[in-house]
């Protein structure tokens, strides 16, 4: 297949200095693919705490101002470059940030003005996207493109925290603080391995109506109650499992606090750069544990297949995973409500006439 690509101009949602809203404008896709790269036509976009991380500086300062963002998303492979094997011109997709099976490409540059505009192996945030052959997993052409983002993050590191890092079994207990869209699907896939208790904890009733039906036994407002002894007062001796999205330092001491001696502690939130934290580490010597999670350790080319099979057999529920949908023109709308609002997952759909 022939790699080059005709000059063309694509809306995009670009982080031009940290701690300010994000630039819509129009940008220009570079004139060619390199090896191993793939152009997809984006269709929506997931928005995680990830990219909230970013705008915000959790990590520190940002070296590859100006950039675009985004790393969930679903599309169709419009072209592909030299070297592309796993997916063709006309597939549907789903738009991961874990590395899954293919080439490795270099990153594009885009064009503001004739000034560059970054871009990792992924972005989301756009029109039109230049990504790795890695970042992309066929899909069949009959699930609903609107759903496919969740594939992209939520889905597969939720799952992955569950059978991976907290390696959950029947019976088994689970705490998990944040009910965003991560937690939410953590919750949900403890259900299906039939976890009990299940336990959700956040400060949005909103998102503790929304972990009850995922499938949450008891569910906690942090804002009202004192969560530890609410725990303690269902789990005597800890839970087998504590997971952590929120990142906030307070909350991962209470997670590894309310975790058994047994038991296993997991960091899915990412911390503040520089943060640290107060632990009694005497337990790690027995049989306690505690990990952070990359993703879930998840294998898009293998996971996301999976799930989808789950979601046909309407095994795994997602549709009422999206709350919101906004077009990219109110990013910046978007990004305030997931801050602040009711959200489980918001979307972002591009406008393609």
């Amino acid at each position: 297949m022939n790699s080059s690509t005709s000059p063309q101009l694509m809306k995009a949602a670009i982080l031009t200095a940290q701690h300010y809203p994000l630039v819509v404008t129009n940008i220009e896709l570079p004139s060619e693919l390199k090896y191993g790269q793939v152009l997809v036509k984006i269709f929506y976009s997931g928005i995680c705490g990830s990219q909230l991380g970013e705008i915000d500086g959790a990590k520190g300062p940002d070296k590859y101002l100006p950039h675009l963002l985004g790393h969930e998303g679903s599309g169709i492979v419009e072209k592909c470059g030299e070297g592309v094997t796993v997916v063709k011109q006309g597939d549907h997709v789903a738009l991961h940030w874990r590395e899954g099976k293919g080439i490795s490409a270099p990153t594009p540059n885009y064009l503001l003005n004739g000034q560059k505009v970054n871009a990792g192996q992924i972005t989301t945030f756009n029109e039109y996207a230049i990504v790795s052959e890695n970042r992309v997993t066929a899909i069949p052409h009959d699930i609903d493109l609107k759903l496919v983002p969740l594939y992209g993050c939520a889905l597969t590191t939720a799952f992955g925290v569950v059978h991976n890092d907290a390696q959950l079994k029947a019976g088994e207990s689970l705490v998990v603080f944040g009910s965003g869209g991560v937690g939410m699907v953590v919750v949900q896939a403890a259900a299906l391995a039939s976890a009990y208790p299940i336990v959700a904890i956040d400060i949005n009733d909103f998102k503790l109506e929304q972990a009850k039906r995922c499938g949450a036994t008891h569910v906690f407002n942090s804002l009202r109650e004192n969560v530890g002894e609410r725990i303690r007062s269902i789990l005597s001796t800890g839970a087998d499992a504590v997971v952590d999205t929120t990142g906030l330092k307070v909350i991962r001491e209470l997670a590894y606090d309310l975790t058994s001696k047994e038991g296993r502690t997991i960091f899915v939130g990412v911390p503040k750069q520089g943060e640290k934290m107060s632990l009694d580490t005497l337990p790690l010597h027995f049989e306690k544990r505690i990990t952070g999670s990359h993703g879930g350790s998840a294998k898009p080319q293998y996971d996301i297949p999976r799930l989808i099979r789950l979601q046909q057999q309407g095994i795994l529920k997602v549709d009422h995973l999206i709350s919101h949908v906004y077009p990219l023109e109110k990013i910046n709308e978007a990004i305030q409500q997931v801050r602040t609002g009711d959200v489980v997952r918001c979307l972002i759909k591009m406008n393609h006439d």
